[in-house]
């Protein structure tokens, strides 16, 4: 079995935090966050980092570049470390292989691995990628025999996100892509007893141009306006400010943080809906529409909504006439 020291993990992670990546704790030997140790919909506030917000935090932002704070966490255990690829600036193109038994579905066949697709997909746009050397990027062998690809996040356009396989707006089989809302394991890190190495050690590359339009997201439906009537006597007024205040914290919120904006906003709204200050309706909808502005896709907003909602509702909170 493969292990790795505490002092080398940490150092792995240290180096990636030079790097400018933001890196956060794995569970030993997996490829698991290690905090925190439940998900939104189960978070009791007992957790320190959740109490101290006051919502819900997760992996994403909880990933840092702070040595001390890197340092700490790694004094703990020897934890592998996850790169979160938003906060990093990081699209990661994961060329993956088959598992033992699976099958290529209809228009892969005769396909023998996630590079073959990428090689195909390149060709297609007039590129190469030559199948028996790793492309001009930071590269890492994962723990299966796959290749990550890390480029550089574009500076213009829209936010891209994960994708898997063919489905939505993805490149294909064998090939996922983390972005926004997703993590990589770093090389260094050991799961299911499988080393992560570092296949080509230079900086990531700007993403291409024509993997960028694959992966841009689709543009968005154009959104009805929501208002909602709240009267013009003090308590309207209170909650007109609570409404904007929550409204400005989910369209104002950094790239990598707007869905835990939108989590932590939908809790504190929906503590007023159980109060019965405010309507579902009119919460969802207009949180619904600020996740929209903010380049959130629609499935991803509604569940963080939904949830967020359901977690206000064990706190109700009333406002007084």
């Amino acid at each position: 079995m493969n292990t790795v020291s505490k002092a080398a993990l940490c150092r792995v992670a240290l180096d990636a935090a030079a790097r400018g990546w933001h890196v956060f704790p794995l569970r030993h030997n997996t490829k698991r966050p290690a905090f925190p140790n439940h998900d939104a919909e189960h978070c009791d506030g007992h957790d320190p980092r959740c109490r101290a917000s006051g919502a819900h935090v997760g992996w994403e932002p909880r990933a840092t570049t702070d040595p001390d704070r890197i340092t700490r966490a790694w004094r703990i255990t020897s934890f592998n470390v996850g790169i979160a690829c938003g906060p990093s600036g990081l699209v990661v193109i994961d060329l993956d292989i088959p598992k033992p038994g699976q099958t290529p579905p209809p228009g892969y066949e005769g396909v023998t691995d996630g590079v073959a697709v990428f090689n195909a997909l390149a060709a297609e746009a007039g590129h190469g990628f030559p199948h028996d050397t790793h492309a001009e990027t930071y590269t890492t062998r994962t723990g299966r025999g796959g290749l990550h690809l890390y480029y550089q996040h574009p500076d213009i356009g829209p936010s891209l996100r994960n994708t898997n396989g063919e489905h939505g707006n993805g490149l294909g089989w064998l090939v996922d892509t983390r972005a926004h809302g997703g993590y990589v394991v770093a090389a260094g890190s050991v799961a299911d007893s499988r080393p992560y190495t570092v296949a080509h050690d230079v900086d990531p590359a700007p993403l291409p141009g024509w993997l960028a339009e694959r992966l841009a997201p689709k543009p968005l439906p154009a959104q009805v306006p929501v208002t909602v009537e709240l009267g013009t006597d003090r308590r309207g007024a209170y909650l007109r400010a609570a409404i904007d205040r929550q409204l400005s914290h989910v369209t104002g919120a950094p790239a990598g943080q707007r869905n835990h904006a939108l989590y932590a906003s939908a809790v504190a709204l929906g503590q007023l809906v159980a109060g019965g200050a405010l309507t579902d309706a009119d919460v969802t909808g207009l949180l619904t529409q600020a996740a929209c502005s903010a380049g959130l896709r629609p499935a991803e907003t509604a569940r963080t909504i939904a949830s967020g909602l359901r977690a206000g509702a064990r706190r109700p909170r009333s406002v007084a006439a």
